[in-house]
């Protein structure tokens, strides 16, 4: 479909604000290289002493409290498959016990690798609504985890309707380029709702609730993606040194905690994960911080309700959270139709976390002004734009897929 030659010209009008923002600074940002007693980091030694504050400070304002990998935690393969997708793969399913028990709260990983090539890197991801939606693959165990009701969804449970519904998962593509894949149903960890966190992991933690940094979804999420590569570098068929986790959406701002707290992770991608991902709250723009902690209270402990209504005023932003990631690469991707999630403000995201990449020696995100449409812009940070509304599409795998060739071949 043509893009309208209005919505081009308001978004060459909002790149051309933008960069003469990127160039003077937004007033007011947190410096990431400035320690909380104003003293600067000018060394990669003193950005771990930085690194350890920051770390704290999302911790106890925004993500909450994480338990350590359960000592009880165990893993069981329950199936597998090397003629999976056509031959294309082999499958796995495998199931984690968080504590150990089967009657306990548990996660099933989805694993496909590919056949043509020897321990593969892996891009690691949550899902929504169950494994079974990724593909048709009719051997993948249907979710019995609490799912939305809906078109493929009874009772709050998945139904085989469900087979193949996710848009553009783009799996064949991306095991034909030489990487695996592996799913899990965020559900598993902790249903998307306000349920008191009694539901899915948190059951397990109940003195990490009741207080301000409690242990909250987007942080369940992200610490279940962390027992999830607990299992894979455990795994003899894949490189646990190259597993990149990703994120849709809100999943992305789980994917990019993730990737903040658990330095295992080579990489991050994050795709359109807006106010509480990779946008700067600053700049006011998309969606604020009253509306992630009325609509969805369970996403962020409940310090992080202290500061509704202060976006433009935070002492605090998440170009903080992505220079948690550096010197790792890190891939942002956005759509230009999806304004709620600010392309600028993520763009800008990138920007503002670039200093801690060239102080550790890399190249961080080597622009200040917003690319134009389909070009993307890579250094150990990429950003790209495209066309489009709020969803993952082939076009976005592919500059993923093309950033982890540059960093992994």
């Amino acid at each position: 479909m043509p893009i309208k030659p209005f919505i081009v010209l308001a978004y060459l009008l909002a790149a051309t604000t933008l960069s003469v923002h990127a160039q003077n600074n937004l007033s007011g940002l947190a410096d990431p290289l400035t320690m909380a007693d104003g003293s600067k980091v000018t060394t990669a030694k003193q950005w771990h002493k930085r690194r350890k504050e920051l770390l704290h400070f999302f911790t106890t304002e925004m993500y909450g409290q994480q338990p350590k990998r359960p000592a009880s935690m165990t893993f069981k393969v329950s199936e597998s498959s090397k003629t999976a997708l056509g031959g294309l793969a082999t499958r796995k399913q495998v199931t984690v016990y968080f504590n150990g028990k089967p009657n306990g709260p548990q996660m099933d990983l989805l694993i496909y690798l590919p056949n043509q090539v020897k321990k593969p890197g892996v891009i690691l991801q949550l899902g929504f609504n169950g494994n079974q939606t990724l593909s048709n693959d009719t051997a993948v165990k249907i979710s019995s985890s609490w799912v939305a009701n809906g078109k493929t969804a009874v009772n709050n449970k998945a139904t085989e309707a469900s087979r193949g519904k996710t848009p553009n998962a783009d799996v064949e593509m991306i095991l034909k380029r030489g990487y695996g894949f592996a799913t899990i149903y965020c559900g598993d960890i902790d249903p998307d709702f306000d349920d008191g966190f009694k539901n899915g992991v948190h059951a397990l933690y109940p003195k990490l609730q009741g207080r301000g940094d409690n242990f909250s979804t987007i942080g369940a999420w992200a610490w279940g993606l962390s027992r999830a590569l607990d299992y894979l570098e455990t795994d003899k068929d894949i490189d646990a040194k190259k597993v990149v986790v990703f994120g849709f959406s809100r999943l992305g701002k789980a994917a990019l905690w993730a990737g903040a707290t658990d330095q295992r992770f080579a990489m991050v991608l994050s795709n359109e994960s807006g106010a509480g991902g990779v946008r700067i709250f600053r700049r006011g723009k998309g969606e604020d911080i009253k509306h992630l902690c009325t609509s969805f209270p369970h996403w962020f402990d409940a310090n992080f309700r202290k500061y509704i209504g202060r976006d433009t005023l935070l002492p605090f932003d998440q170009h903080l959270v992505i220079s948690l990631v550096a010197p790792r690469p890190i891939a942002i991707g956005s759509a230009l139709g999806d304004q709620y999630s600010d392309p600028e403000g993520e763009f800008l995201g990138g920007v503002y976390a670039s200093p801690v990449y060239r102080l550790l020696g890399t190249t961080g995100l080597p622009a200040t002004q917003m690319p134009g449409l389909n070009e993307p812009v890579a250094g150990q940070i990429q950003y790209h734009i495209r066309p489009g509304n709020h969803n993952i599409l082939t076009y976005d795998w592919q500059q993923y897929l093309n950033f982890m060739d540059k960093h992994f071949k």
